[in-house]
């Protein structure tokens, strides 16, 4: 299945430094952004109950903090969440017995700013469990990328390797910096997000990379950078049409899946629009600019013979 019914001829990396500019400031951005604001952790990581109240008119969260002060219950969060109805409170980590008295109190809290108030949900994790989730989480993000690395400079010539792995790190960079900059909640699922888009944005550089060898071995008497555009135009309706209708469920999933579902969704969305961009613009470029050739194909007979040539 075709998306274009003319073979499209689009010179993709001929302003590749301009790009290389724009993926810095993305990058740059991200990791500013997750300095200054940090992370919103879920309480899959961070530990404490969280509540989620359902008003019955938008509320004053002034009050509700005031409210939620006085009872004694620290440094609390609260936040809307989905409608300006609803409203998500974050407690900070408590005993296991007290869970129970700290949802009492926000409940008492809550009703006594709406009486039609009424508690939807409540979690509760402990803060070790919390820290022993995220140093596992972090180890299997540092796994997944380690083992990428090695099957990429396995499966291709070095100057390929580089830029497939430097668009793998810039990926969820990206992503981690617009859960800093939005607010949303960065919990297991988002992780688990992180982790799919990094297997999508590799697949995508692979398909590529793949069309790119093959066409460096036929177009012989042509530039690398002819090359590298022929093979991406080549790949281009493939990877629209996976990457649009993969986007139209996504999009569903936010649109329709819940507010506990929101933060996943965006993960993989921003992950599939960035690993796209990345696998062109990131790892096909870096290729390009490390000086890649038809010669890097060559077996060492092939190029000794190649050498001889007068």
């Amino acid at each position: 299945m075709e998306l274009f019914h003319r073979a499209t001829h689009i010179g993709f990396l001929g302003r590749r430094r301009y790009w290389y500019a724009v993926s810095l400031l993305l990058v740059v951005a991200s990791l500013v952004t997750v300095a200054v604001r940090g992370l919103n952790l879920g309480i899959d990581f961070t530990g404490g109950v969280v509540v989620e109240v359902h008003f019955q008119q938008p509320p004053d969260l002034d009050r509700l903090r005031e409210a939620l002060a006085g009872a004694g219950l620290g440094e609390v969060q609260v936040q809307s969440f989905g409608t300006a109805q609803d409203v998500l409170i974050r407690v900070p980590p408590v005993e296991a017995a007290a869970a129970r008295e700290v949802t009492a109190q926000v409940r008492a809290a809550a009703t006594g700013l709406d009486a039609g108030a009424e508690l939807r949900r409540t979690e509760s994790v402990g803060p070790q469990a919390g820290r022993e989730l995220a140093e596992k989480g972090a180890t299997a993000l540092l796994m997944a990328l380690l083992f990428i690395g090695i099957y990429v400079l396995a499966r291709f010539q070095w100057k390929f390797s580089i830029g497939a792995i430097v668009a793998v790190l810039h990926d969820p960079i990206v992503v981690v910096g617009v859960f800093a900059l939005t607010g949303l909640t960065f919990d297991l699922s988002v992780l688990a997000a992180i982790l799919a888009v990094i297997g999508y944005s590799l697949n995508d550089t692979v398909v590529v990379f793949d069309r790119v060898r093959e066409r460096l071995v036929q177009m012989r008497k042509a530039a690398p950078l002819e090359v590298m555009d022929t093979a991406i135009n080549e790949t281009l309706s493939r990877t629209l049409l996976t990457s649009g209708t993969t986007a139209l469920v996504v999009i569903a999933l936010i649109l329709f899946g819940g507010p506990a579902l929101r933060p996943f969704g965006v993960a993989l969305l921003t992950g599939i629009v960035v690993g796209t961009y990345s696998s062109i613009y990131v790892a096909g470029a870096l290729a390009l600019d490390l000086g890649l050739s038809q010669r890097d194909l060559m077996t060492p007979e092939k190029r000794a013979e190649v050498d001889d040539l007068p």
